[in-house]
C-alpha cells in the first residue's frame, strides 16, 4: 500500500485533493494541516490531522497542496525528513521552475496539473456539467512532468496524479518548461488576462445601459462560437466583416511584441512574480 502524506490538505487544493483520495482504500494517507480553517475543513470531512515528524519520514509520497509563496520555505523543513527514494509530487510549475523547492538527490520530483474540463466537454448530467474545475465528476485531462528522479518515480506520480484528479479524460507527459508555458503564460498571462478586459467590456456596456441578461447572453453564446471556430471543433469561419474589425482592433488592444511572454526568460519571471511574497 503506498503511503501518502499530503502536505495543505484542509486548503482549497488540498480539499478537493482529500475528497478523492477518500474514495481509495489502496493508499495510507496522512493529513497535514495547521491552518484552523483547513483543520475545520478536514473534520467535516471526518479526517483527523496528522504531525508532519509522523508522517513525513514513512511516505513514499509527499504532495506539497500549498501555496506558491510558501513553498520554498515550507519545502525546506519538510523534504529533510523524507526517506531516500520517496517522492515528492508538487501540484504547479511555478516554484520548481523557480528553483525554490528545497532539492535532495536521493528523491524523485514530479509536477502533475489538470486541465479542467474543457468547454467542450460533455457530460451526462447537469452536475457533471458543472463541475467547473474538475475532480469530482467531470473528466479532465491532466500533464505530468519529471523534474528529478527515474522513471518509476514518474510512474508513481502520474498514478498518484492521475487517481487525485479523477476522473481523467487524456494524461500528457511534458516537460517543467513545456508546462510553465502552459501556465502561467498561455492561461493566466494570456487568457485570464484577455478574459478579465472581456468581462471589463460587459461591465462597461451594462452600465451604458444594455440589458444585463442580453449582454450576457450575448457575450457567453458568441465566446463559445469564436472558441469552437478558432480551435477548429466545428467546420466553420466568421464571417468577413469579423474578420475585418479583428484585424482593426489587434494593434488597438495589443501592443507589438506581446508575444515576448513565452519566452522563457520572461516565463522565469513570470513565475518569479508568482512565487515572491
Amino acid at each position: 500500500m503506498t503511503k501518502i502524506a499530503l502536505v495543505g490538505a484542509g486548503g482549497k487544493m488540498g480539499c478537493r485533493l482529500t475528497d478523492n483520495f477518500l474514495k481509495y482504500d489502496h493508499y495510507d494517507v496522512s493529513y497535514l494541516e495547521v491552518a484552523e480553517r483547513g483543520i475545520q475543513n478536514l473534520a467535516e470531512r471526518g479526517v483527523t490531522v496528522t504531525t508532519q515528524e509522523a508522517a513525513i519520514p514513512d511516505a513514499d509520497v509527499v504532495i506539497l497542496a500549498l501555496p506558491d509563496v510558501a513553498l520554498g520555505h515550507l519545502s525546506a523543513q519538510i523534504i529533510p525528513q523524507m526517506k531516500a527514494g520517496a517522492l515528492v509530487l508538487t501540484l504547479d510549475p511555478a516554484a520548481p521552475l523557480d528553483g525554490v523547492i528545497a532539492h535532495r538527490d536521493d528523491l524523485g520530483y514530479v509536477i502533475a496539473h489538470p486541465c479542467h474540463p474543457s468547454v467542450f466537454n460533455w457530460e451526462p448530467t447537469e452536475t457533471a456539467f458543472r463541475d467547473f474545475y474538475g475532480g469530482i465528476s467531470a473528466k479532465q485531462s491532466i500533464v505530468v512532468a519529471l523534474m528529478y528522479g527515474t522513471e518509476a518515480h514518474y510512474e508513481l506520480g502520474e498514478k498518484v496524479a492521475q487517481d487525485m484528479y479523477a476522473p481523467i479524460k487524456d494524461t500528457y507527459r511534458i516537460t517543467l518548461e513545456q508546462m510553465a508555458t502552459l501556465e502561467p503564460a498561455m492561461v493566466e498571462t494570456l487568457a485570464q488576462t484577455c478574459m478579465e478586459i472581456v468581462k471589463e467590456g460587459y461591465d462597461r456596456i451594462v452600465e451604458k445601459g444594455v440589458p444585463a441578461d442580453a449582454a450576457r447572453e450575448f457575450v457567453l453564446g458568441h465566446l463559445r462560437i469564436q472558441i469552437a471556430v478558432l480551435f477548429k471543433e466545428v467546420n466553420g469561419t466568421f464571417s468577413d466583416a469579423a474578420y475585418k474589425i479583428s484585424k482593426r482592433a489587434k494593434p488597438i488592444l495589443f501592443k507589438e511584441g506581446w508575444e515576448k511572454i513565452f519566452e522563457m526568460d520572461d516565463i522565469r519571471e513570470q513565475v518569479r512574480d508568482i512565487t515572491n511574497k
